[in-house]
């Protein structure tokens, strides 16, 4: 063949494969959303970091850590609430929605701030606390001075001519109680959580008015995003009829879902969710998939994504859990929504124990490992990870002996209830030691200083004594430390669609050791193979998944002999198939 025509051939494939890559990419098969993409940090600000001394920490302890959270690749940052408060219930007592807690800085510094966030790409969630306000709000004193007060109507209020008001059960109350006898106005109101928690009255157009104002000064403030506490419960039966005996057992099915508040939601779309941009969680998705899709499908303008308390229901006891129960319930509330809705996806919040203490193993043989392996499950499921500070160092559960060493109302109030009660002490104070609320309250560990970098004054929850061996600084250096390996799965996650969108099938449905399912993004396909357990196990692949390259591992080699993969204890891969 001749020079020229050689040529010639070779100018007509270079043409032909330009014009390929000219051709514009074909359109996903997903709908993409930054908030289905977004990683969210979760920050309880009373135990990040303290920049005055006081023990508290604060927005300005937040503004000087700020670059930290920019190097965990996080894209979200979701706050417990900040908001004027008597802390009774560590701030979700709001006393004015509309300025920031004393010990928690200023105005200023909350813009400062969301400012800092903003320039570095980090998007910001706020808490809204709007089922109850605290007792000290001038809505509720207002309302307590007297039946005819134009507020009265703010809150759940029973005559007492009419007899005592049908039982409620309250979560927080020493006696179980959600109707509280007010003898200023001889009348009951209702409190589902402390009595120092009144609930406000959804029903009643002007307080829905008052709380779409307060998210809309928010969000002209910049904020981009709203996590709703205890939203599922805000509509209420007003006849306060008698429900069955031991309804408290199936609590969302009888306080959830009200009939008035998918109308509410529309009303909170039309005026603040639609005109911004910002999405909406609402803490809890009713009792069943229905009412979670009902609050989030993409049709029904209300809410953008459901945080479902199923899953870590699983393990919250002192029995802990089997991986059966933990895997069906995360498939079964995949496949639910897999056609349509959004999930959130986490193993923790300011509600429950430390992640790894309650569903890894925290000795100190496992814990980092174990720890790598739950992170590595949160950050390759489909949905919004939800991940709590502190989880990325693998920060345990804190040791209490004693009830006095406790600060939650709902441990205090709690143990009153149950010497009431006349139940077993020794049980009630080891299964408290297990589960309170404070273990995962616990001041963040950033170096091994006094009080770990938190605070130059005394801490207003005690430090975890493991801080001089698990802290930031430490793990910044150390290339395998859970922090490190946290960043890599993090970027993993951004780096690749398939990890966010991608559908998800279960395999080995009833092994007792080992969670593994595969993700599929058109003709891409990922296996995640996560051991759950403190032994070796040698699981073999079906002959259709061949193991392509690893992705990720939390140990440094692959078993693989053929088919059959001998996995590690708490042994995470994920690798091409």
């Amino acid at each position: 063949m001749k020079w020229p025509v050689l040529i010639l051939i070779f100018s007509f494939l270079l043409i032909d494969c330009a014009k390929k890559t000219e051709q514009p990419p074909a359109e996903p098969d997903y709908e993409p959303k930054w908030w289905k993409e977004g990683i969210i940090y979760q920050i309880y600000p009373r135990s990040f970091k303290d920049s005055d001394g006081d023990g508290v920490g604060d927005l300005r302890g937040i503004i000087e850590k700020l670059d930290y959270i920019q190097s965990l690749g996080v894209d979200m940052v979701w706050l417990n609430p900040i908001y004027q408060s008597p802390n009774v219930d560590n701030g979700y007592d709001i006393s004015d929605y509309r300025n920031i807690m004393d010990e928690f800085g200023t105005m200023e510094d909350f813009d400062e701030m969301l400012a800092g966030m903003h320039e570095r790409g980090i998007r910001f969630v706020m808490d809204v606390v709007v089922n109850h306000s605290s007792n000290k709000h001038e809505w509720f004193k207002q309302s307590r001075s007297s039946r005819d007060n134009p507020y009265r109507d703010y809150y759940h209020w029973w005559p007492s001519e009419k007899g005592e008001p049908n039982y409620r059960w309250s979560f927080f109350d020493d006696k179980g109680e959600a109707w509280k006898y007010d003898s200023l106005t001889d009348s009951y109101y209702l409190h589902y959580f402390a009595v120092e928690q009144p609930d406000l009255n959804w029903e009643n157009p002007k307080v829905r008015q008052e709380v779409f104002d307060v998210m809309k000064f928010w969000a002209e403030k910049g904020v981009d995003g709203f996590r709703l506490d205890a939203f599922q419960y805000v509509s209420k039966d007003t006849t306060f009829a008698e429900l069955p005996e031991g309804f408290e057992n199936n609590i969302n099915k009888y306080y959830g879902m009200g009939p008035n508040l998918h109308g509410y939601l529309r009303e909170m779309y039309d005026q603040v969710l639609s005109q911004y941009d910002v999405f909406a969680v609402s803490e809890g998705a009713g009792s069943t998939f229905e009412d979670a899709h009902s609050l989030v499908d993409s049709d029904r303008d209300e809410l953008q994504m459901a945080y479902h308390f199923e899953g870590i229901g699983v393990g919250s006891s002192l029995d802990r859990y089997t991986l059966s129960e933990f895997r069906g319930i995360y498939s079964q509330w995949d496949s639910a929504f897999a056609e349509d809705g959004w999930l959130s996806i986490f193993l923790a919040n300011h509600d429950q124990p430390r992640m790894v203490s309650k569903y890894g193993d925290d000795s100190p043989e496992f814990r980092a490992i174990s720890n790598k392996m739950l992170n590595t499950f949160i950050l390759s499921m489909r949905g919004t990870p939800y991940c709590y500070y502190g989880d990325e160092l693998g920060m345990t559960n804190i040791d209490f002996d004693s009830i006095d060493q406790y600060q939650d109302v709902a441990a205090l109030n709690g143990y009153k209830k149950a010497m009431s009660e006349g139940a077993d002490m020794d049980d009630f104070m080891q299964e408290l030691n297990f589960m309170s609320r404070d273990n995962g309250r616990t001041p963040m560990q950033w170096d091994a200083t006094k009080n770990a970098g938190f605070s130059d004054g005394v801490p207003w929850l005690p430090v975890n004594e493991n801080y001089t061996e698990i802290n930031v600084d430490l793990q910044e250096e150390d290339k395998e430390s859970c922090l490190n390996y946290f960043r890599r799965m993090v970027k993993l996650r951004k780096a690749n669609p398939i990890l966010v969108y991608g559908d998800y099938k279960v395999i080995f449905p009833k092994h007792e050791q080992v969670y593994a399912f595969t993700r599929s993004l058109g003709e891409q396909q990922v296996i995640v193979l996560l051991n759950f357990s403190s032994e070796p196990v040698t699981v073999t692949l079906p002959d259709n998944v061949l193991m392509g390259e690893v992705w990720i591992n939390n140990y440094k080699g692959v078993k693989l002999d053929g088919q059959a993969l001998n996995m590690e204890p708490y042994q995470s891969i994920i690798a091409e198939i």
